[in-house]
This record gives structure tokens, C-alpha cells and sequence, in this order.
């Protein structure tokens, strides 16, 4: 048995938006940007143990042992999201470890009604080593060979990390948070060089399935930014598949309240945009 550990935050047994048909979810914790705009921040950095949420759960679900550990009792857990309210690192306690092995049991009851499973994150080009470990039991699984393997990730990752993975996944969606360099590393906190050389060497590999481009009104939203956007991505593959999504505030932190949702003529605007630029295979959502 594959007993290779991850750390993790959460699954979806079922999702449209992931990618491809219908897929398995797997969200890592653990991201190596912190986006201005992140819609589950508390994916980002792993638990400090501080005990914080502990007096504040009311299921009494959370303690503390000897190390300091917090230890969740999964069975009274609700849920309820205290315990991410609270957390002064916008982290979570509920994140676990957990085998390969043990995760390829909880994909397999669904694996007749899902199309394959997409692993994202928090970052999960940060945890490679199980990400290819999962990828290549499922591959090597009788029950779960017809389950496409594909990576949601934010592209910051080195060219000999997508070298390790790219043997055993069939595709990645790759966010795009902004082509200026400056912009994005408003944005994220991080530049966007090696974003950038993944979009390359993914395509060269025709592992590229997708690029998605947030638009966050006042940074990123303006027609001659994505012109310049376009552009670029036209030399990539001119039938590359663009989703352009527009930011909304639900679920972010409270100092990105103020950025205002893009609108559906923005989106209109800046999908036109990547029309006359010859990429045509778009989503706006």
C-alpha cells in the first residue's frame, strides 16, 4: 500500500468547475502566494498549533496535547468554521495528513460517476511528491484507470517540478494572476516569472489545458493590459482555452472587501479584447 503522506485540506466528491466533466476535488494546504484576492486564505499556511480556536469551538471538538498539538475530534467537528473565524494566521486546525493509499479509498466508491480527479489547493505543486504518488496509483489502479489525472495550480512551481509530474497528469489549469510584473506581485506578493515559464514548458508538453484569468478591477482590468495578455498568450497556442473570471468578494479577507466586483461589461469588454487578439476558445464566468 501506498502509505506517501499529504497534507490536507478538504475534498469535493463531486465538481463541474475543476476541470473536465465531472471530477474528485482534492484541495492541499499549503500555497507559496498570498493573494490579495485569495477566496480560501486559510489554505495558505499550515496550523501554528498556537490553541487559539480551542476555548472558542462550540462542539468542544478541538484540544490541545502535549507538544503543543491541536487535535481535532473529527466525529463532534461540525463544521461550523470557528476555528478558521478566529485563527490569528488564517490558517486551519482541520487540515490532516493523509496517505495515498487512504485517499484512493475514498475516490474509489465515486469513481463509476466522475470523469477524473483534479488536485489544487492551497498550491499543490508544493506537495509533488504526493501528487505524483496519487496520480500514478490511480493510473495503475484497474477500477481507476479511466480517471484523468489533472493540477489546478497558480504556475509557481520550477521547471524540474512539472518535470517530476508531468509523466502522470494529463492536464493543468494554470491561473494567470496578471502579466505585468508588477501588477502581479501586488497581487500575489510573488513575481510572476516562473508562472509564466510553466504556461511555456506545459504547452510545449501539451499539458496545458487551460489559463485562467482573474480580472481585478483597478489592477488588472484595463483593455490595454489584456491586449498585452492576449497577445502573449496567442504565441503560446492561439487555440489555447482562456476562462476569464471576474472577481467577487465572497469569502476573502476583510482588507480586499473594498476591491469592487467586475461587472458583466467589463468581462464583455475584456473577452472582445481577447477576440481580435485571434483567441477565441473562451469562458467568462
Amino acid at each position: 500500500m501506498n502509505t506517501v503522506q499529504g497534507l490536507l485540506n478538504n475534498t469535493i466528491r463531486f465538481s463541474a468547475v475543476d476541470g473536465p466533466g465531472n471530477r474528485f476535488v482534492i484541495f492541499l494546504q499549503g500555497c507559496n502566494f498570498n493573494c490579495v484576492t485569495c477566496h480560501n486564505p486559510y489554505t495558505i499556511t499550515e496550523c501554528t498549533h498556537c490553541g487559539v480556536c480551542v476555548h472558542p469551538c462550540p462542539e468542544d471538538a478541538l484540544s490541545v496535547t502535549p507538544g503543543p498539538l491541536v487535535v481535532v475530534d473529527r466525529v463532534a467537528c461540525t463544521s461550523c468554521d470557528v476555528c478558521i473565524d478566529v485563527c490569528p494566521v488564517d490558517s486551519t486546525p482541520l487540515a490532516r495528513s493523509v496517505s495515498v493509499a487512504d485517499l484512493i479509498e475514498e475516490i474509489r466508491p465515486v469513481s463509476p460517476f466522475i470523469s477524473g480527479i483534479t488536485v489544487s489547493g492551497g498550491e499543490p505543486t508544493m506537495q509533488p511528491g504526493f501528487v505524483r504518488s496519487l496520480f500514478t496509483a490511480v493510473r495503475n489502479d484497474r477500477e481507476l484507470t479511466h480517471l484523468t489525472t489533472f493540477l489546478d495550480s497558480n504556475g509557481s512551481a520550477s521547471i524540474e517540478t512539472w518535470n517530476h509530474l508531468i509523466d502522470v497528469m494529463d492536464g493543468a489549469m494554470i491561473d494567470l494572476k496578471a502579466f505585468d510584473a508588477d501588477t502581479h506581485i501586488a497581487l500575489t506578493a510573488r513575481s510572476n516569472e516562473q508562472v509564466l515559464s510553466s504556461i511555456e514548458h506545459l504547452a510545449e508538453f501539451d499539458k496545458l489545458h487551460e489559463v485562467r484569468l482573474l480580472i481585478v478591477p483597478g489592477y488588472n482590468d484595463d483593455p490595454d493590459t489584456m491586449h498585452r495578455t492576449a497577445a502573449w498568450l496567442h504565441t503560446i497556442d492561439p487555440d489555447l482555452r482562456i476562462k476569464l473570471i471576474g472577481y467577487r468578494p465572497h469569502g476573502v479577507r476583510p482588507e480586499a472587501l473594498h476591491i469592487p466586483a467586475a461587472t458583466s461589461d467589463q468581462l464583455a469588454l475584456l473577452n472582445d479584447v481577447l477576440a481580435e487578439s485571434g483567441l477565441v476558445h473562451t469562458t467568462v464566468v
